[in-house]
């Protein structure tokens, strides 16, 4: 690469003249191949594919990468499945019936898990994220609502529907109110309502042009759960004074495949009969490679027929109501598979690991000193902490004694280590263990709190107790130089090999080996 400056500063241009030159040009017989234009001639498959090996190894590790909820792992008879069955279209019913048989079921599965009232009349459809679902869960939310608007003699576009969430809200829950011309009515979020939706205050923001609210089971910045059942006991009492009667969607991108599981008493779901729709992700807790959302209506009624389009084209009459028409089917094989290999209990054991390491991870940030953890998956629910203080006898492994939530863990800076360290950003943490290879991301809270700056760490299966202690041993390392230095740069030169807990079985201590010869076999 070369540097070019101008008065605009600093431009970085290709010396190669915007070409992939690669080493194994001479072995495998390639000329250099453009980047950002189609080669006039090809290369054979077994050049294209190192080549593109090669190049995609400057990608992190998925398994240190600690800011996604995506699932990075499945057993082998996953894969060889998903490899069976990667051409197939999941559209082409007529060509594929088997396929959306194994759709269909795992539709009811999930219908019956989140407690419909009835499987038979409960509706839903794979789709390629909980990003389609929720969108697919407004707009059949905003179209009942002009239904009802029509029926009334009611204008639909003056002043024109919202919906009502939190501040907290990920990206996807706005994209559909700003795609599909709904107002977004953002509550703001306080450290007294936990980083998330309250209930009470949402109600300030509901009136008879909203088409629902979106309450989400567990929300991305810390893993809270919103609370289903106070916000639907809330727009109960509103009804009633009103007439005016408001849905709730559920995001349960995350939450739907761990609460259910962890935390079976809890109220969240169809049980609720406010509750209209709920998405989840496969690809997330569902345990699933990246592909595959879910989209589940508690009954045929709630998602208005001209929403489902009859096709004729594919040989035989089928039903479409996703965004997208041609997906492929092997993501849905997939969670098929874990349906079938893992079962309640198999889930159950995995959520159940996952929180317990994000205890384990939490406890270990905040008895360093250094952190404040803001998420409250360690801590004992109201009542049972008071009664701790008399009774020897906590039982740690039950999980029904804490918070419910998501195995995610965010913190800060304690207010103490601000003090004494003005000068230290949080956001060098990032950068520093993304130079052992962790990815940690540090960002800015929802509005209302966005001068608060979290870490956050999602627990997923692969992530293990022991690299539970490697993560820890390297933040503490990083925080004790930079504890000691002005900047990230004069800390990572202070950083040595990764140090853990473990380190010293098995170490030989310095001098241990022979003397340097001058060569470059030196001691350790």
């Amino acid at each position: 690469m070369s540097l070019s400056k101008d008065h605009k500063g600093h431009h970085v241009r290709s010396s190669i003249n915007h070409q992939a030159d690669h080493a194994y040009g001479a072995r495998y017989g390639t000329d250099p191949i453009p980047k950002y234009k189609l080669p006039s001639k090809g290369v054979d498959a077994e050049a294209a594919y190192q080549l593109i090996h090669d190049e995609l190894s400057l990608d992190g590790s998925p398994a240190l990468n600690l800011a996604s909820f995506v699932h990075t792992w499945m057993p082998k008879q996953a894969d060889q499945l998903m490899m069976e069955n990667i051409s197939k279209n999941l559209i082409d019913q007529d060509e594929y019936p088997m396929t959306q048989v194994l759709h269909t079921r795992c539709v009811s599965q999930l219908a019956d898990l989140w407690h419909a009232p009835s499987t038979n009349e409960a509706i839903g459809t794979a789709t390629t994220g909980s990003s389609e679902a929720i969108q697919l869960g407004g707009l059949a939310m905003k179209r009942i609502w002009q239904e009802k608007r029509k029926a009334a003699g009611k204008s639909i576009h003056e002043p024109g529907p919202n919906i009502v969430m939190g501040a907290n809200a990920q990206v996807a829950l706005e994209k559909f109110a700003r795609y599909f011309d709904v107002e977004a009515r953002l509550v703001p979020i306080s450290e007294e309502s936990k980083y998330r939706l309250d209930p009470k205050r949402a109600m300030e923001y509901v009136d008879e042009n909203t088409i629902g609210v979106y309450v989400i089971l567990g929300s991305t910045y810390t893993g809270h759960y919103e609370p289903v059942k106070e916000m639907s006991d809330l727009l109960d009492e509103y009804e009633a004074r009103t007439g005016i009667s408001v849905p709730i969607h559920v995001d349960g991108a995350s939450g739907g495949f761990v609460a259910p599981f962890a935390n079976p008493k809890l109220e969240w779901d169809f049980l609720i009969p406010r509750v209209v729709s709920i998405n989840a992700s496969g690809h997330k807790f569902g345990l699933a490679y990246v592909g595959v959302g879910w989209v589940v209506w508690r009954a045929k009624k709630f998602l208005p027929k001209d929403l489902i389009f009859e096709l004729h084209y594919l040989g035989s009459v089928e039903y479409s109501f996703s965004l997208n028409f041609s997906r492929p089917a092997h993501p849905i094989i997939a969670q098929y598979f874990n349906f079938v290999h893992l079962g309640f209990e198999g889930y159950r054991n995995v959520a159940l690991a996952d929180l317990k390491n994000a205890r384990l991870l939490s406890r270990a940030l905040e008895k360093s000193g250094l952190f404040t953890v803001l998420s409250d998956i360690h801590r004992p629910v109201e009542g049972i902490a008071a009664a701790m203080k008399g009774v020897v006898g906590f039982d740690e492994e039950n999980i029904e004694n804490y918070v419910p939530g998501l195995p995610v863990v965010s913190f800060r800076f304690t207010d103490d280590f601000k003090k004494q360290n003005p000068d230290v950003q949080q956001k060098w943490v990032q950068v520093l263990l993304r130079a052992k290879g962790w990815i940690v991301p540090n960002y800015e809270l929802a509005p209302n709190l966005e001068n608060v700056e979290i870490l956050r760490v999602v627990i997923r299966e692969t992530m293990t107790a022991v690299m539970v202690d490697r993560l820890v041993a390297d933040i503490l390392e990083i925080m004790e130089s930079l504890a000691k230095s002005d900047s990230p740069v004069h800390a990572l030169s202070a950083l040595q090999s990764r140090k853990t807990v473990e380190g010293h079985h098995g170490r030989l201590e310095e001098g241990s080996g022979s003397k340097s010869s001058g060569t470059y076999a030196k001691q350790c």
